[in-house]
Protein backbone atom coordinates (compact mmCIF):
# COMPACT_ATOMS: atom_id res chain seq x y z
CA UNK A 1 0.00 0.00 0.00
CA UNK A 2 1.09 3.96 -0.55
CA UNK A 3 0.58 5.14 2.33
CA UNK A 4 1.12 9.99 2.51
CA UNK A 5 2.20 10.85 6.23
CA UNK A 6 3.02 14.52 7.66
CA UNK A 7 3.31 15.94 11.18
CA UNK A 8 4.24 18.95 12.82
CA UNK A 9 7.37 19.19 15.15
CA UNK A 10 5.74 17.48 18.10
CA UNK A 11 5.22 14.24 15.81
CA UNK A 12 8.19 14.27 14.03
CA UNK A 13 10.11 11.01 15.97
CA UNK A 14 6.55 9.09 15.99
CA UNK A 15 6.56 9.60 12.17
CA UNK A 16 10.24 8.15 11.61
CA UNK A 17 9.51 5.35 13.42
CA UNK A 18 5.81 4.68 12.00
CA UNK A 19 7.67 4.99 8.51
CA UNK A 20 10.46 2.54 9.58
CA UNK A 21 7.73 -0.07 10.39
CA UNK A 22 5.54 0.34 7.18
CA UNK A 23 8.75 0.11 5.12
CA UNK A 24 9.42 -3.08 7.19
CA UNK A 25 5.98 -3.89 6.18
CA UNK A 26 6.29 -3.93 2.66
CA UNK A 27 4.21 -0.51 1.99
CA UNK A 28 5.72 2.83 0.22
CA UNK A 29 5.80 5.58 1.99
CA UNK A 30 5.29 9.12 0.99
CA UNK A 31 6.59 11.83 3.85
CA UNK A 32 5.41 15.53 3.36
CA UNK A 33 7.39 16.53 6.35
CA UNK A 34 8.27 18.24 8.76
CA UNK A 35 11.76 16.69 8.89
CA UNK A 36 13.25 17.52 11.98
CA UNK A 37 11.63 18.37 15.78
CA UNK A 38 12.27 22.74 15.12
CA UNK A 39 8.92 24.03 15.87
CA UNK A 40 6.82 24.33 12.80
CA UNK A 41 3.30 24.95 11.28
CA UNK A 42 1.36 21.78 11.10
CA UNK A 43 -1.13 22.83 8.40
CA UNK A 44 2.34 23.46 6.10
CA UNK A 45 2.90 20.03 6.13
CA UNK A 46 -0.56 18.32 6.67
CA UNK A 47 -2.47 19.58 3.68
CA UNK A 48 -0.49 18.16 1.00
CA UNK A 49 -0.32 14.55 3.11
CA UNK A 50 -3.91 14.74 2.75
CA UNK A 51 -4.42 15.37 -0.75
CA UNK A 52 -1.79 13.50 -1.90
CA UNK A 53 -4.99 10.69 -0.44
CA UNK A 54 -7.87 12.84 -2.62
CA UNK A 55 -6.03 12.87 -5.87
CA UNK A 56 -5.34 8.92 -5.54
CA UNK A 57 -1.37 9.30 -5.24
CA UNK A 58 -1.64 7.59 -1.81
CA UNK A 59 -4.02 5.06 -0.54
CA UNK A 60 -4.21 6.18 2.84
CA UNK A 61 -2.79 8.55 4.95
CA UNK A 62 -1.25 9.57 8.39
CA UNK A 63 -1.10 12.74 10.57
CA UNK A 64 0.32 13.32 13.54
CA UNK A 65 1.30 16.02 16.26
CA UNK A 66 0.62 17.20 19.55
CA UNK A 67 -2.62 16.36 20.21
CA UNK A 68 -3.46 15.36 16.88
CA UNK A 69 -6.94 17.78 16.65
CA UNK A 70 -5.57 20.17 14.66
CA UNK A 71 -3.89 17.74 12.23
CA UNK A 72 -6.95 15.95 11.98
CA UNK A 73 -9.50 19.28 11.28
CA UNK A 74 -6.80 20.15 8.68
CA UNK A 75 -7.23 16.76 6.84
CA UNK A 76 -10.83 17.01 6.88
CA UNK A 77 -11.10 20.20 5.49
CA UNK A 78 -10.12 18.51 2.01
CA UNK A 79 -12.90 16.64 0.18
CA UNK A 80 -13.13 13.24 0.50
CA UNK A 81 -11.02 12.82 3.36
CA UNK A 82 -11.90 10.98 6.51
CA UNK A 83 -9.36 11.37 9.46
CA UNK A 84 -10.18 9.81 12.21
CA UNK A 85 -8.60 11.04 15.74
CA UNK A 86 -7.14 7.47 17.42
CA UNK A 87 -6.08 7.69 20.97
CA UNK A 88 -6.98 3.46 21.53
CA UNK A 89 -6.97 0.37 19.68
CA UNK A 90 -11.19 0.45 19.42
CA UNK A 91 -11.41 3.99 17.65
CA UNK A 92 -8.77 2.87 15.13
CA UNK A 93 -10.71 -0.41 14.21
CA UNK A 94 -14.11 1.57 14.39
CA UNK A 95 -12.80 4.02 12.20
CA UNK A 96 -12.28 1.64 9.23
CA UNK A 97 -15.19 -0.58 10.53
CA UNK A 98 -17.91 2.16 10.58
CA UNK A 99 -16.32 5.23 8.86
CA UNK A 100 -14.08 3.67 6.04
CA UNK A 101 -11.09 6.37 7.48
CA UNK A 102 -8.98 6.71 4.30
CA UNK A 103 -7.02 8.94 6.99
CA UNK A 104 -6.00 8.56 10.83
CA UNK A 105 -4.36 11.38 12.94
CA UNK A 106 -1.99 9.95 16.30
CA UNK A 107 -1.43 12.39 19.19
CA UNK A 108 1.88 11.80 20.27
CA UNK A 109 1.93 13.71 23.59
CA UNK A 110 -1.30 11.58 23.97
CA UNK A 111 -0.29 7.80 23.64
CA UNK A 112 2.74 5.76 23.94
CA UNK A 113 4.70 5.04 20.70
CA UNK A 114 4.08 1.55 21.11
CA UNK A 115 0.32 2.38 21.14
CA UNK A 116 0.73 4.46 18.06
CA UNK A 117 2.47 1.80 16.06
CA UNK A 118 -0.44 -0.86 17.14
CA UNK A 119 -2.94 1.67 16.19
CA UNK A 120 -1.78 1.94 12.66
CA UNK A 121 -1.27 -1.50 12.61
CA UNK A 122 -5.08 -2.15 13.46
CA UNK A 123 -6.28 1.03 11.28
CA UNK A 124 -4.44 -0.56 8.16
CA UNK A 125 -5.18 -4.49 8.75
CA UNK A 126 -9.09 -3.84 9.20
CA UNK A 127 -11.57 -3.60 6.34
CA UNK A 128 -14.43 -1.52 6.53
CA UNK A 129 -17.84 -3.47 6.87
CA UNK A 130 -19.65 -1.32 4.35
CA UNK A 131 -23.29 -1.88 4.48
CA UNK A 132 -25.80 0.94 5.85
CA UNK A 133 -22.42 3.33 6.75
CA UNK A 134 -21.68 2.87 3.15
CA UNK A 135 -24.75 5.18 1.78
CA UNK A 136 -24.10 7.54 4.24
CA UNK A 137 -20.10 7.73 3.47
CA UNK A 138 -21.11 8.23 -0.13
CA UNK A 139 -23.43 11.04 0.70
CA UNK A 140 -20.51 12.92 2.56
CA UNK A 141 -18.33 12.80 0.06
CA UNK A 142 -20.93 13.78 -2.54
Amino acid sequence: MKIAIGTDHAGYEYKEAIKQMLTAAGHEVIDFGCFSNESCDYPLFIRPTAQAVVRGECERGIVLGGSGNGEAIVANRERGIRCGLCWNLDTARLCREHNDANMISLGSRQISLELALEIVNVWLTTPFEGGRHSRRIAQIDG
